[in-house]
């Protein structure tokens, strides 16, 4: 027994080299039991999705196989490869975190999350619901994981003073070896830089409170209890939130992308989806389930219940919320006044905003309409903006200072500079995003999705709002044990098949599949805001399960509620579009092979 436990400790410990090596193998027969240039196809996305979900190799590596593979196995051309990782819905995105850089750069995220926070209030439903609301807000524009960095070492200062000092300085074990390396293993930014820089200048303000713990009761486990679901509700919000913002916008996060480069990819004359009309019918429903989540999460673990709304506050909980509101005030008194940097990156992502929001918003003309039609897109607005960022001064020019000879002749510093930038952009994400537009691609020039719309055929009797409550089920769950982004690269290209053969609207399958792939909220492993919430140490696997399951169900419903209302009007979704039938008929043309495999005739 001793003997099997080592060689399964070392086969363990081998495994992504023996997923890597067997994978391939165990794939071959789809190569022989298909079509020639379909089952080769297929194999390419069957070996890239069971990479992805295993991890066996980098996300972004694995996005590069269809540079390699499909030239080598006559599915696509090399030239046709490899510009699908530089489409403009790339580009899109790469604005869009330059932008989040000099939002970063300046520290103008800080102050707008310090602001909203002093707005809402101190007493912990409210305060859970300030950070919901911030988190989700910088998840619009930063990424999911920026946001829940930049969030939770905030949280953690307000908590510390909520608090008794001592016993939360007891509890505050942020630098587990375990948790560290937990998270370095998943290559995953760790908050405790920024959370130690927020506890060394609250320990000076507050040393005071330090020696004076608070009163409490021996044996008060009441009160023990309710300041560790506080602590629970605090620590669960900011990734939840951080998942749920990013679905606000095209750009914040990366299955929106995919969906927009996919419909590209599959019905080259939608253009139905933009940043405008996306954001009419994702912000609401953005909102919605934000509101939802607060009640649930207040309701878990901040004890808010109608009694509780008319309870009087002891004066314990009264000063500790009046200490969470001085530390919150002296946080933004110590970003000092704003700078002429922050002004000028504010009015930049201002324009960003509303010139992508009005480009094309279909309820009314947008600016595009000045230019010939099909000359501008999501990605010139967004590049034009975020250009300004890279020669725009840093310091407020001075005319003195062409007429002082004894002034310094030092060049100013722009408000981005490209080494910033090129430091700080996750280059990995814009190749994970092309990997899944050639995929995509692949599918289309095999054809392959002509395969899998034959396949499809006994499902043309489900009812339309049946199909999207089951594929919304199945990717929410789904998507709790695999990458969102891999989890939308390998459904989207059967899901437009699919709603080709039920002869629905594909956006009326593809946007609810694309939206809840960003819902995964029951396991550390879902997203990576979660494994940094977890990494805290103060969540167990089985508060995350309590509180995520019911999340998810409620993203099901909240996503069948929204598809089926104000989604028709916006994206016209009770219609079959004149795109989807030329794309039928592309599919009803393309002949279908008498023979099951030419490699077998060859063989």
């Amino acid at each position: 027994m001793a003997a099997l436990a080592a060689v399964a400790k070392k086969l363990w410990s081998r495994r992504r080299l023996l997923v890597l090596l067997v994978t391939p193998l165990a794939l071959l027969p789809v190569v022989f039991t298909l079509p020639l240039k379909e089952g080769r196809c297929l194999f390419v996305i069957l070996l890239m999705a069971v990479y992805w979900c295993t991890e066996a190799l980098p996300l972004s590596v694995t996005a590069l196989l269809p540079i390699t593979l499909f030239p080598l196995l006559g599915i696509l051309q090399s030239s046709v490869v490899c510009p699908q990782y530089f489409l403009d819905t790339n580009f899109l995105f790469l604005s869009g975190l330059i932008m989040a850089t000099a939002i970063e750069e300046w520290n103008l995220h800080r102050r707008i999350a310090l602001k909203i926070l002093m707005i809402v209030g101190v007493q912990p439903a409210w305060l859970i619901l300030g950070m919901m609301v911030t988190t989700s807000f910088m998840s619009m524009w930063l990424s999911n994981t920026a946001s829940t960095t930049m969030m939770l070492p905030i949280a953690i200062a307000i908590l510390k003073n909520l608090f008794d000092q001592k016993e939360t300085q007891k509890d505050l074990n942020w630098e587990s070896e375990e948790n560290a390396a937990a998270a370095q293993a998943k290559g995953l930014q760790t908050v405790p830089t920024e959370m130690q820089c927020l506890a060394s200048t609250e320990d000076k303000d507050c040393r005071e409170e330090a020696e004076a713990p608070l009163d409490l009761p021996a044996g008060s486990t009441k009160e023990e209890e309710r300041r560790r679901n506080i602590w629970k509700g605090f620590l669960i919000s900011i990734p939840y939130s951080a998942s749920i913002g990013g679905t606000a916008t095209v750009t914040g996060t990366a299955p929106n992308l995919i969906l927009l480069g996919g419909l590209k990819s599959f019905f080259p004359e939608c253009d139905v989806v933009n940043f405008g009309s996306w954001f009419i019918f994702a912000f609401p429903l953005m909102v919605l389930f934000l509101l939802v989540g607060w009640l649930w999460i207040a309701f878990l673990y901040a004890g808010m219940t109608l009694r509780g709304w008319r309870k009087k506050k002891s004066e314990i909980r009264a000063g500790a919320e009046d200490r969470a509101r001085a530390v919150i005030q002296q946080e933004f008194q110590n970003l000092g006044p704003m700078k002429f940097a922050e002004q000028a990156v504010f009015i930049l992502f201002c324009m960003f905003a509303i010139l992508l929001f009005f480009r094309d918003p279909k309820f009314i003309p947008g600016w595009a309409s000045l230019f010939p039609a099909g000359f501008t897109s999501d990605a010139v607005t967004g590049m034009a903006v975020v250009t300004v960022l890279f020669f725009f001064p840093s310091q407020r020019p001075s005319l003195k200072w062409w007429f002082d000879l004894k002034a310094p002749n030092t060049e100013t510093e722009p408000l981005l500079t490209w080494k910033k930038a090129q430091d700080t952009i996750p280059w990995s994400i814009i190749l994970l995003l092309g990997g899944g537009f050639a995929m995509a691609k692949g599918c289309e020039q095999s054809g392959l999705s002509t395969w899998i719309s034959d396949q499809l055929h006994p499902l043309e009797n489900v009812p339309p709002m049946l199909a999207v409550l089951i594929i919304t089920s199945v990717i929410i769950f789904f998507t709790e044990f695999a990458s969102n982004t891999a989890t939308i690269i390998i459904f989207l290209p059967v899901l437009a098949e699919l709603a080709v053969r039920l002869r629905v609207h594909p956006l009326y399958l593809m946007i609810p599949a694309t939206v809840g792939c960003s819902y995964a909220f029951m396991l550390p492993v879902s997203t990576p805001p979660n494994s940094i919430a977890f990494a805290s140490g103060h969540l167990l696997v089985k508060d995350m399960m309590r509180a995520g399951f019911l999340m998810n169900l409620m993203g099901v419903l909240l996503l069948n509620v929204a598809i089926n209302t104000w989604a028709q009007t916006i994206f016209q979704l009770g219609t079959f579009p004149d795109w989807a039938h030329d794309h039928l008929a592309n599919v009803t043309v393309l002949p279908t092979p008498s023979v099951a495999n030419g490699t077998l005739g060859t063989l």
